[in-house]
């Protein structure tokens, strides 16, 4: 018997539609997750962005900031986790509020009670994973933290390899890395059986929810379920239609199980990145750049440095560190700060360098308080030598100029001359520095630190923090020396124990000395008075 030319015109369409409403999905589809990525992208980009700038503006006298290993860990691999999240979640959400619902029009029109299983068996499956989710947040959280945890002991202990070895113990150092990698992976396990208790517990409602459906439908068929439609029964391509869109109806909370661990991995990456772009203790001014040089510094008296009233707490501390002192140090003066340990000597050469803001009080230097809007020109006349100064991996002229685009190859040179590490240039010949200085003494990371204080051009206020700090007394009067050769004609502020260097300045405050005694001593120099507070 010939087929119908209407009917195979008709099936042929039928197909044709068929195949472009699949082509369009897919292209959809594809059109969609690229958008997603890249807005998903830019945001997991601005987070990213938003964090590093947290962290360069936070205090290095914060005690709550992380370690370099947690935040480069979070920066890094824990922020990749909440790629997935950010680009597929929103989507899978919004199908999941939409599809359900069309696909609950098209079918209640047909049979009421087919509509009313999907609408009963539907809500199991939120409930379910979100009691489900929260486990697995817990649980991914838990694995962000001992990954941070496991990256910043690694870090660590790579940094004090060479003194792990000359006290014999790596292998200490062996068990305890043993162990921290053992807690993660079981981190990591506990995060997988969640992963997989969610896709069963999808997987089993939805199982239930289409089986109901295929089993009203197939009744119907039979006559033995006559209930369920309104008016008359389901025919053939009816109960197809109901069948087959029974799937369909899950798919979105299928794609949501997908994604819910993705959910709970970005969730805590996000909370992670969150905590590191909220530092609660900032630089003064923040980050910001110094001003461009213009030309050749001008000559210029060195400042005064003022301090009226300045108080100074930790923020999990009850007493503060600084509390009310006034201070006045005169245009090249030359004071030693001296006191116990933990009375506040590098904390207050902190507040002057506006590297943690004071509580209350105020900052003068040259007339000029220290403020958000004064701090980074201020700053630029400052030079801060520090007791435990960074060395990157480079080249030693390299971390004489530090990038610094006014300080080129004869300043460095002049720099090193100054700081007596011409021999150790011409010995290291452009080989590069191991991180952390590896292969420094701890005098000549000293004078290295006092080689980028004189390589920068137009500072005149010099903050020294412990200079002769674990150094042999040879070394430590060699660089007294030095540090005050270079120093000449610039205000000097030292914090120091070392009683030798003190001798060598114009006044000490003892910030261990009693409150009470007369303000003018203060200004009295130390050869007529010995010491002052």
């Amino acid at each position: 018997m010939a087929a119908d030319p209407g009917d195979v015109a008709a099936g042929l369409l039928a197909a044709a539609c068929f195949l472009l409403a699949g082509v369009l999905r897919a292209a959809c589809d594809a059109w969609g997750a690229r958008l997603s990525f890249q807005v998903a992208r830019r945001r997991l980009s601005a987070l990213r962005a938003a964090a590093v700038d947290a962290l360069a503006d936070g205090s290095p006298l914060d005690k709550r900031r992380p370690a370099a290993g947690q935040a480069a860990s979070v920066l890094a691999e824990q922020a990749d986790a909440a790629q997935p999240y950010l680009a597929r979640y929103p989507a899978i959400q919004l199908k999941m509020l939409v599809m359900p619902l069309a696909i609950l029009a098209a079918v209640a029109p047909l049979s009421w009670i087919a509509a009313l299983v999907l609408l009963a068996s539907a809500p199991l499956i939120p409930v379910f994973m979100a009691l489900v989710g929260w486990r697995a947040q817990r649980a991914s959280q838990a694995h962000l933290a001992e990954m941070g945890t496991l990256n910043a002991f690694l870090l660590d202990r790579l940094r004090g390899l060479a003194t792990l070895r000359a006290l014999d113990a790596v292998d200490a150092t062996t068990g305890r890395l043993a162990y921290v990698a053992q807690t993660l992976r079981t981190r990591t396990m506990a995060v997988l059986r969640i992963a997989f208790l969610s896709s069963a517990v999808l997987e089993l409602f939805s199982a239930i929810g289409v089986a109901m459906v295929a089993v009203y439908v197939g009744f119907h068929l039979l006559g033995t379920l006559p209930f369920g439609t309104w008016g008359g029964p389901l025919t053939l391509g009816q109960g197809l239609f109901v069948l087959l869109l029974a799937p369909s109806f899950f798919e979105p909370l299928r794609d949501l199980s997908t994604a819910w661990h993705d959910r709970a991995a970005g969730r805590a990456a996000l909370e992670a990145l969150r905590a590191l772009s909220s530092a609660p203790s900032k630089l003064v001014g923040g980050a910001a750049p110094f001003p461009p040089a213009s030309g050749a510094p001008a000559r210029r008296p060195p400042p005064a440095v003022e301090l009226v009233q300045l108080r100074f707490a930790h923020a999990e501390a009850a007493s503060p560190v600084v509390d009310g002192i006034d201070l006045r140090v005169a245009p090249g003066e030359r004071v030693a700060i001296m006191g116990p340990s933990g009375s506040g000597k590098s904390t207050l050469l902190a507040l002057i360098a506006g590297l943690v803001p004071a509580r209350s009080g105020a900052v003068v230097i040259d007339g000029v308080a220290l403020d958000d809007h004064s701090a980074p020109r201020l700053r630029a006349r400052m030079a801060w030598i520090g007791q435990k100064p960074h060395v990157f991996a480079g080249t030693l002229g390299a971390n004489v100029a530090l990038g610094r685009p006014d300080v080129d190859a004869r300043a460095v040179g002049r720099a090193l001359e100054a700081a007596t590490l011409e021999q150790l240039a011409g010995r290291e010949a452009g080989r590069p520095l191991g991180e952390s200085g590896t292969g420094l003494s701890g005098g000549e990371c000293l004078r290295l630190a006092m080689a980028r204080a004189a390589a920068a051009p137009g500072t005149d206020l010099w903050l020294a923090d412990e200079p002769t700090a674990h150094l042999d007394a040879a070394t430590a009067r060699e660089l007294t020396r030095r540090l005050l050769a270079q120093s000449a004609g610039r205000t000097l502020i030292v914090a120091t124990h070392d009683p030798e260097l003190a001798s060598r300045m114009d006044r000490v405050i003892d910030l261990a000395a009693p409150r009470a005694a007369p303000a003018d001593t203060e200004t009295v120099p130390l050869a007529a008075v010995g010491a002052a507070s």
